[in-house]
């Protein structure tokens, strides 16, 4: 299992439970309820007197931080089962309550590294948010938790609450079209693998379903086709594709410039 290579700083906590029991389906946003670097919220995890960690943590400035990997259960959001199943993000605040904001930077690296997570952990594939805790553990219809549904908190603030989904378009966006490349690339390398002789059978077939498609509405409207066809210009026995050089000759020859 890996971890995030958006990571730009490493302190790893002894907060955690080890291997998780369940598999990663879930992610969890947290707040720092406060301004906090990555650096003095890794400073706070490395004390054992705390009994606190997350997986990951994303300063004002953007930076994102490795507490706990995600490997590892880590001691975020005061429910165990969750916390098994959950990578968890702690965010810091730039504004206090009783909204709890984030920074512009902080927003776009957790929709960046939300994103990754996603592409790393295919039990979890899309974000789902319906802001409803009775669906906790029913990661086909939500997929996302918050800390307030597990104790008694405000965790993660109002402003990233109601930013959830927000957060799963965002990110499920970015998950849509890293598909279409990776789709895109995956035609790109079959068709590398084809011999000479398959790649001309392709073309043709491809030439045939060109010439069976009707003629466009703007071509019968200027009836040069029709044009051609009646003066021999075209014969209509060539499928529809770009034109070579010797065809290029045919037509000029029949039109008697040459």
């Amino acid at each position: 299992m890996s971890n995030s290579p958006l990571v730009t700083y490493t302190k790893l906590s002894p907060n955690h439970s080890g291997k998780r029991r369940h598999a990663i389906d879930t992610v969890s946003i947290h707040c720092m309820a406060g301004n906090g670097t990555v650096e003095t919220c890794g400073a706070i995890f490395a004390d054992p007197a705390r009994k606190a960690s997350s997986n990951y943590g994303i300063g004002s400035d953007g930076r994102i931080a490795l507490y706990v990997d995600e490997a590892n259960r880590s001691w975020c959001t005061s429910n165990a089962d969750n916390d098994h199943r959950a990578i968890t993000i702690e965010v810091a605040n730039n504004g206090g309550a009783p909204d709890w904001p984030v920074s512009a930077k902080a927003y776009e690296s957790l929709i960046q590294l939300l994103a990754d997570i996603c592409r790393r952990n295919p039990g979890i594939g899309r974000l789902r948010w319906k802001g409803d805790k009775h669906l906790v553990g029913q990661v086909q219809q939500q997929n996302m938790t918050v800390h307030r549904w597990f104790a008694a908190k405000a965790c993660p603030g109002n402003y990233l609450y109601d930013h959830h989904g927000d957060i799963a378009d965002q990110v499920n966006r970015l998950l849509a079209g890293s598909e279409k490349e990776e789709e895109t690339m995956d035609i790109d390398a079959l068709l590398a693998q084809l011999t000479d002789e398959q790649a001309y059978q392709l073309m043709v077939k491809a030439e045939r379903y060109a010439a069976a498609l009707p003629e466009p509405d703007w071509s019968k409207n200027e009836k040069h086709w029709q044009n051609a066809t009646a003066k021999g210009v075209v014969d209509g026995s060539a499928p529809e594709r770009p034109i070579k050089r010797d065809e290029v000759i045919a037509v000029l020859g029949r039109k008697g410039l040459l």
